[in-house]
Protein backbone atom coordinates (compact mmCIF):
# COMPACT_ATOMS: atom_id res chain seq x y z
CA UNK A 1 0.00 0.00 0.00
CA UNK A 2 1.27 3.81 -0.85
CA UNK A 3 0.29 6.73 1.75
CA UNK A 4 0.09 10.05 0.07
CA UNK A 5 -0.19 13.41 2.39
CA UNK A 6 -1.64 16.29 0.60
CA UNK A 7 -1.52 19.47 2.10
CA UNK A 8 -3.86 22.55 0.65
CA UNK A 9 -1.65 25.55 2.34
CA UNK A 10 -3.20 28.33 3.68
CA UNK A 11 -2.09 30.93 6.84
CA UNK A 12 -5.84 30.97 8.91
CA UNK A 13 -5.90 26.71 8.00
CA UNK A 14 -4.24 24.65 6.52
CA UNK A 15 -5.96 21.61 4.92
CA UNK A 16 -4.55 18.18 5.64
CA UNK A 17 -5.18 14.94 4.38
CA UNK A 18 -3.99 11.07 3.54
CA UNK A 19 -4.95 8.44 1.41
CA UNK A 20 -3.39 5.11 1.41
CA UNK A 21 -4.03 2.34 -1.63
CA UNK A 22 -2.60 1.62 -4.89
CA UNK A 23 -3.29 2.76 -7.92
CA UNK A 24 -7.32 4.30 -8.19
CA UNK A 25 -7.97 2.10 -5.18
CA UNK A 26 -8.33 3.79 -1.54
CA UNK A 27 -8.51 1.82 1.31
CA UNK A 28 -8.48 4.25 3.65
CA UNK A 29 -7.94 7.57 4.22
CA UNK A 30 -7.90 10.90 7.30
CA UNK A 31 -8.44 14.43 6.82
CA UNK A 32 -8.31 17.91 9.34
CA UNK A 33 -6.46 21.49 8.90
CA UNK A 34 -4.06 22.87 11.44
CA UNK A 35 -5.34 26.70 11.99
CA UNK A 36 -3.33 29.22 13.40
CA UNK A 37 -4.99 31.91 15.53
CA UNK A 38 -5.01 35.46 13.59
CA UNK A 39 -4.21 37.10 16.76
CA UNK A 40 -0.55 35.57 17.03
CA UNK A 41 2.55 37.08 14.80
CA UNK A 42 3.03 35.72 10.96
CA UNK A 43 5.96 34.31 12.18
CA UNK A 44 4.50 32.33 15.02
CA UNK A 45 1.70 31.44 12.54
CA UNK A 46 4.33 30.00 10.46
CA UNK A 47 6.04 27.89 13.03
CA UNK A 48 2.48 26.44 14.07
CA UNK A 49 2.13 25.28 10.35
CA UNK A 50 5.61 23.83 10.04
CA UNK A 51 5.73 21.95 13.80
CA UNK A 52 2.16 20.46 13.09
CA UNK A 53 2.90 19.54 9.17
CA UNK A 54 6.44 17.86 10.54
CA UNK A 55 4.78 16.50 13.20
CA UNK A 56 2.13 14.79 10.90
CA UNK A 57 4.56 13.19 8.93
CA UNK A 58 7.07 12.18 11.60
CA UNK A 59 4.39 10.15 13.13
CA UNK A 60 3.32 8.66 9.80
CA UNK A 61 5.66 9.15 6.96
CA UNK A 62 4.40 8.99 3.52
CA UNK A 63 5.23 8.11 0.43
CA UNK A 64 4.59 11.22 -1.39
CA UNK A 65 3.86 14.83 -0.33
CA UNK A 66 1.74 16.49 -2.58
CA UNK A 67 1.20 19.97 -2.06
CA UNK A 68 -1.02 22.76 -3.68
CA UNK A 69 0.97 25.14 -6.27
CA UNK A 70 0.85 28.12 -4.84
CA UNK A 71 -1.21 30.99 -7.02
CA UNK A 72 -1.58 34.52 -7.05
CA UNK A 73 -4.14 37.02 -7.90
CA UNK A 74 -3.65 40.35 -9.61
CA UNK A 75 -5.71 41.73 -7.15
CA UNK A 76 -4.53 40.57 -3.87
CA UNK A 77 -0.88 40.29 -4.46
CA UNK A 78 -0.13 40.24 -0.70
CA UNK A 79 -2.10 37.13 -0.26
CA UNK A 80 -0.06 35.46 -2.67
CA UNK A 81 3.07 36.28 -1.08
CA UNK A 82 1.60 35.74 2.39
CA UNK A 83 0.90 31.80 0.19
CA UNK A 84 4.53 31.57 -0.91
CA UNK A 85 5.98 31.98 2.68
CA UNK A 86 3.38 28.73 4.33
CA UNK A 87 3.94 26.81 1.42
CA UNK A 88 7.91 27.51 1.94
CA UNK A 89 7.44 26.14 5.54
CA UNK A 90 5.30 22.62 4.02
CA UNK A 91 8.01 22.43 1.49
CA UNK A 92 10.72 22.38 4.39
CA UNK A 93 8.95 20.33 6.42
CA UNK A 94 8.96 17.57 3.50
CA UNK A 95 12.50 17.36 2.84
CA UNK A 96 13.87 17.71 6.38
CA UNK A 97 11.93 14.03 6.12
CA UNK A 98 13.28 13.25 3.38
CA UNK A 99 9.75 12.64 1.62
CA UNK A 100 9.06 13.39 -2.38
CA UNK A 101 7.70 16.60 -2.51
CA UNK A 102 5.80 17.65 -5.62
CA UNK A 103 3.60 20.70 -6.31
CA UNK A 104 0.29 20.57 -8.35
CA UNK A 105 -1.88 23.90 -9.54
CA UNK A 106 -5.43 23.86 -8.14
CA UNK A 107 -7.13 24.39 -11.93
CA UNK A 108 -5.40 21.16 -12.60
CA UNK A 109 -6.54 19.35 -9.29
CA UNK A 110 -9.85 20.78 -10.31
CA UNK A 111 -9.62 19.40 -13.48
CA UNK A 112 -8.19 15.60 -13.09
CA UNK A 113 -10.94 15.47 -10.30
CA UNK A 114 -14.05 17.16 -11.63
CA UNK A 115 -13.18 17.35 -15.26
CA UNK A 116 -13.60 21.35 -15.06
CA UNK A 117 -10.60 23.49 -13.90
CA UNK A 118 -13.34 26.02 -13.07
CA UNK A 119 -14.76 24.10 -10.80
CA UNK A 120 -16.12 25.53 -7.26
CA UNK A 121 -14.56 24.45 -4.09
CA UNK A 122 -18.20 22.52 -3.52
CA UNK A 123 -18.02 21.09 -7.02
CA UNK A 124 -14.30 19.30 -6.56
CA UNK A 125 -15.47 18.49 -2.25
CA UNK A 126 -18.69 16.55 -3.79
CA UNK A 127 -15.90 14.77 -6.59
CA UNK A 128 -13.67 14.07 -3.48
CA UNK A 129 -16.98 12.76 -1.37
CA UNK A 130 -17.81 10.38 -4.53
CA UNK A 131 -14.09 9.04 -4.70
CA UNK A 132 -13.73 8.15 -1.06
CA UNK A 133 -17.47 6.73 -0.75
CA UNK A 134 -18.17 9.55 1.32
CA UNK A 135 -22.29 10.47 1.78
CA UNK A 136 -21.40 13.34 4.69
CA UNK A 137 -19.92 16.55 3.58
CA UNK A 138 -16.08 17.14 4.17
CA UNK A 139 -15.57 20.85 6.07
CA UNK A 140 -13.93 22.42 5.65
CA UNK A 141 -13.11 22.58 2.43
CA UNK A 142 -9.34 23.07 2.60
CA UNK A 143 -9.67 19.55 4.11
CA UNK A 144 -11.16 18.23 1.05
CA UNK A 145 -8.93 20.08 -1.18
CA UNK A 146 -5.84 18.51 0.29
CA UNK A 147 -7.51 15.31 0.05
CA UNK A 148 -8.32 15.68 -3.45
CA UNK A 149 -4.27 16.93 -3.65
CA UNK A 150 -3.19 13.15 -2.11
CA UNK A 151 -5.96 11.36 -4.35
CA UNK A 152 -3.98 12.76 -7.55
CA UNK A 153 -1.11 11.66 -5.55
CA UNK A 154 -2.38 8.22 -5.05
CA UNK A 155 -3.03 8.08 -9.29
CA UNK A 156 0.01 9.13 -10.15
CA UNK A 157 2.55 7.31 -7.90
CA UNK A 158 4.08 5.46 -10.19
CA UNK A 159 5.35 8.08 -12.17
CA UNK A 160 6.33 10.53 -9.34
CA UNK A 161 8.95 8.90 -7.91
Amino acid sequence: MIKIIGIDPGLAATGVGFVVGKGFKIERFAFGSINTPKTDSLPARLHQIFSGVLSIIEDDPPDLMVVEDVFSLEKYPKSGIILGKVTGVILLAGHQMNIPVTEVPVREAKQVLTGNGNASKAQLEKSVRHLLNLNTPIKPFHASDALALSIIGLFRYQHTV
